[in-house]
């Protein structure tokens, strides 16, 4: 028998993280002691109270069924008013999608809008999962350059000058991930000027928005964003929930109602306890955020520490949970293969956010104080 699998296998590889991480593991089994600072996996826990929603409604008989498609009222309800109070952002014209991790509303958004030769606007350094989803529905990545020398600000000339006919996705992500460079409102508008006078729908993947980030931002603080953009938002990293996949697009009810008939033919809802626990992060307030910052504060400038003993080059006005820097011989994914050899750390070479990262490396903090000090301590 020859059984094939399809075609578009041909058209991206397996993502990098699970087959490197497969090998590190294989190492670990090895007696390596191997740090693994790669990936952005939170490694602290959520709110005591959000763990205690969670095992007291899964204790309810009515929690084990089918859920609505939509979510509970409640947590649509919950994320709206999220918004209002943590963004600034009038909701009453928003629908709330509740997603299963944002993840997957690259791949909803994606089958509900694209047909097989249009075009996708990419950053040129940026998340690969934009990328690969393209290519999976049969759509055409298009990469906009971000330039080094300007904190990895847009190449507005080259947006100008494009011929955007086929285009009908753009994806942005603020604060960027992999540089950390944060967004203000005048780089928000300028996105969505150019997405409304191009017909262009306009994706932010905006998880990153409270971590390091005294001002956050959603694409809704933008006034006429509602006609052309969605956003994406989850709770995996500004509320240590990664694993919980709870997230959410947001929109217009024009724009949100095709994900939907995408998504309630994919899945049949989301566990019932973990909304109610989404719920109750949601309604933390402000001491939640600062208490995560105070510790990732602690862990940048580490981090830092580490990137000076390494003579990389880095911006020390970085948001999100990483440091990205430059290596200093000019090769990323030689530098942490070297760097992994000699002192078992590991950490994700750049050139798999876009070539324009090949020369860089990208540390996680999501790693305690003393972890990472034991880094400084072996490469020192």
């Amino acid at each position: 028998m020859n059984i094939k699998p399809a075609d578009r296998l041909a058209q991206f590889s397996e993502y990098y993280f699970s087959a490197k991480l497969r090998a590190i593991r294989e190492l670990i089994a090895q007696g390596r002691p191997i740090v693994n600072l790669g990936i952005g996996s939170p490694d602290q826990m959520p709110h005591a109270g959000v763990i205690g929603a969670l095992q007291e409604t899964a204790q309810s008989g009515d929690s084990h069924g089918y859920q609505p498609y939509q979510g509970l009222p409640a947590l649509g309800d919950a994320i709206r008013e999220f918004y209002a109070r943590a963004y600034q952002v009038n909701v009453e014209d928003k629908a709330v999608l509740p997603l299963l991790g944002s993840k997957e509303g690259i791949m909803h958004t994606s089958l509900a809008y694209l047909n097989p030769g249009d075009q996708v606007l990419i950053p040129a350094l940026g998340y690969p999962t934009y990328t690969s989803v393209t290519r999976i529905v049969g759509a055409e990545p298009v990469y906009f350059p971000l330039m080094e020398t300007s904190d990895w600000a847009p190449d507005w000339e080259f947006l100008e000058q494009l011929d955007c006919s086929k285009v009908k996705i753009l994806w942005i992500n603020y604060p960027h991930m992999p540089s950390g460079t944060r967004a203000d409102k005048a780089l928000l508008t300028r996105y969505v000027d150019f997405a409304r006078s191009r017909n262009i729908l306009l994706c932010h993947d905006n998880p990153y928005s409270f971590i390091l980030n005294d001002s956050p931002l959603s694409i809704f603080n933008i006034e006429g964003a509602e006609e052309v953009a969605i956003e994406l938002n989850s709770l995996s990293k500004s509320f240590n929930m990664a694993g919980w996949r709870v997230g959410w697009a947001m929109g217009s009810e024009k724009l949100i109602q095709p994900v939907l008939q995408i998504k309630s033919n994919m899945d049949s809802g989301m566990f019932k306890p973990v909304q109610l626990a989404a719920i109750e992060a949601l309604n933390l307030d402000r001491s939640w955020f600062d208490g995560l910052n105070d510790q990732y504060r602690k862990r940048q400038l580490v981090g830092f520490r580490i990137m000076d003993l390494l003579n990389c080059q880095y911006s020390d006005h970085q948001a999100g949970m990483f440091v990205w820097a430059k290596a200093p011989n000019g090769d990323g994914e030689a530098f942490v293969e070297e760097i992994l050899d000699r002192y078992d750390v590991f950490m994700a070479p750049g050139f798999i956010f876009g070539e324009a990262g090949r020369s860089y490396i990208r540390l996680s903090l999501c790693a305690s104080v003393e972890l990472l000090e034991e880094v400084y301590n072996r490469m020192s």
